[in-house]
């Protein structure tokens, strides 16, 4: 199993960045893609996560009302839309997969990860 994820970049306060996170060598619908954030010196915080059988999704407090997690199942791809955004968003962005029903944003819960993509932002 493997994660690429992408469309991190440098973007002003109040603007939006939609990330990408494509899995390749699952073998079955049942896994669940979950997004993370880091920051140097900080635990790794679970934003959002969404089932790919069931399209089951689950949002962290920091997340709700500004991002939205999405699907699409043909490509394998989960997308991260950040909408709002605040200087406190910058992070390196990561996505991770493993086979569950449902979802979480329990950061134990996944063995696989892919390598991260760094949102910056500010004006």
């Amino acid at each position: 199993v493997q994660l690429q994820a992408s469309g991190g970049g440098l973007v002003q306060p109040g603007g939006s960045l939609r990330l990408s996170c494509a899995a390749s060598g699952l073998d079955s619908e049942y896994y669940a893609i979950a997004w993370f954030r880091q920051v140097p010196g900080k635990e790794r915080e679970g934003l959002s996560c969404i089932s790919l059988s069931g399209g089951r999704t689950y949002y962290a407090e920091s997340a709700k009302g500004r991002f939205t997690v999405s699907r699409d199942n043909g490509k394998n791809t989960v997308y991260l839309q950040m909408n709002s955004l605040k200087p406190e968003d910058t992070a390196v962005y990561l996505c991770a997969t493993d086979r569950m029903v449902g979802c979480t944003v329990v950061a134990d819960a996944y063995d696989y990860w892919g390598q991260g993509t760094l949102v910056t932002v500010s004006s």
